[in-house]
């Protein structure tokens, strides 16, 4: 029986280095190693080659090539394919999309293999001490994830930072909300929660972490103090949805896969599209990104019963606000961050001066004061120069270091019932 010269060079190779292990020259490790073999692969070569000699390591799968081998102008393409337009996609997103996209029909494993072998793709890390999982939520809406990552997601804007407010089922893996934000505020946390409420309904709890916005903490690594609330743990108390606080990365796992994930797959088709600006951004995220993701990666809950709860008749406008407490001065006007609040004159009371009210900061830049629940006045959001009226705020006149601090209010809003 006849071989090809390349099968005789290999058997004389494997032969050459299970000598050198057998004298103790090498490590069985060693060899191993070098011949690309387990170590239990190559106790089986020794055997063959101790049994037959060079006949035994002579593979004769190897004679000819496979029917079923892929062939070399499809692994050229696909190669060609990820390093001009999908270069940074990972294994799974580029197979994703190929598939989609291209035609591709090759498997996951060997369009990854391919791109290893390319050294186009790092292989995987090794998995670092065993640790135990937890069990999602039984029902869709019984556990509720919220998170923010901030990080450059404008590949062709690297300068551009931004935050993406991400809101994920515990149940199902779903991503019920996610948009970009200049910053990681109460106003960006408000809206989420409000857009998934009007969405779903009320979910049983909230799993976040002890972010400025979500919890006050007394001492720096310390638990948090639930007596006092923020104004998120304001709204939620209300609401009647429990807060839990994440003491460690690892304990909000499932949020942290997430947010690498959108700085993996997010980053990389904001680049093909060519895309900028948040407001771009967001639909993208909206109509395209968020549809893929959980029809990629969401599942069905172990139970088909949903957790949330409807709405019914909550005003929630007046619920996710900023809401403060003031007393009414003299001239019947409340100051909040520098602006000057005029009350118009109410019915059956000749002055308010005096009396505790709420000032609320609504989500679209207005104001509203309360007593109870009654409200006194709503005012238009103040106007900025910038553009965003949101945050926007008239400073007082300062009063003159030989005058008691007194503010004066030369233009004061208008207020409408």
């Amino acid at each position: 029986m006849s071989y090809s010269e390349a099968a005789w060079e290999r058997a004389m190779k494997v032969q050459e280095v299970i000598m050198k292990a057998l004298t103790g020259e090498w490590h069985w490790y060693r060899a191993a190693d070098i011949l690309g073999f387990s170590p239990r692969t190559l106790r089986r070569w020794r055997e063959r080659d101790e049994s037959r000699g060079y006949d035994g390591l002579l593979d004769l799968r190897r004679r000819t090539p496979s029917a079923k081998r892929v062939p070399v102008a499809e692994v050229t393409r696909i190669v060609t394919l990820y390093r001009d337009q999908y270069r940074g996609f990972n294994a799974r997103h580029f197979h994703q999309i190929a598939r989609r996209e291209h035609g591709v029909t090759l498997s996951y494993s060997f369009v990854k293999q391919a791109l290893q072998l390319a050294r186009l793709l790092r292989k995987g890390r090794v998995r670092g001490r065993h640790r135990r999982r937890r069990e999602p939520r039984a029902c869709f809406g019984e556990l509720l994830h919220l998170d923010g990552s901030r990080h450059p997601w404008f590949a062709l804007a690297p300068t551009e930072w931004s935050v993406l407010i991400a809101v994920l089922d515990d149940a199902t893996k779903r991503v019920l909300y996610a948009q970009l934000w200049p910053s990681e505020s109460a106003a960006a946390v408000m809206t989420a929660l409000r857009a998934v409420i009007e969405t779903h309904g009320l979910p049983m709890a909230l799993y976040t972490d002890r972010a400025h916005w979500a919890f006050h903490t007394p001492q720096a690594r310390g638990p948090v103090d639930k007596r006092h609330l923020t104004q998120i743990g304001r709204a939620l108390e209300r609401l009647g949805i429990e807060h839990i606080p994440a003491y460690s990365p690892q304990a909000r796992g499932r949020s942290e896969r997430l947010n690498r994930t959108c700085q993996d797959r997010l980053v990389n088709e904001l680049r093909l599209a060519k895309i900028t600006t948040r407001p771009a951004a967001n639909t993208y995220l909206r109509d395209r990104f968020l549809p893929d993701y959980n029809a990629t990666f969401s599942c069905a809950p172990a139970d088909r019963a949903s957790a949330f709860v409807k709405l019914g008749r909550v005003d929630l406008e007046q619920i996710f606000c900023h809401q403060d407490e003031r007393v009414v001065g003299r001239d019947n006007t409340v100051a909040v961050e520098g602006r000057a609040f005029q009350i118009p004159p109410q019915p059956g009371r000749r002055s308010c001066a005096g009396l505790r009210v709420t000032v609320r900061r609504h989500l679209d830049g207005t104001c509203s004061i309360w007593i109870g629940t009654r409200r006194l006045a709503r005012y238009a959001a103040a106007p900025d120069p910038a553009g965003d009226a949101r945050h926007a705020v008239r400073p007082m006149e300062a009063a003159g270091p030989w005058k008691t601090p007194k503010p004066r209010f030369p233009q004061l809003p208008q207020a409408s019932l």
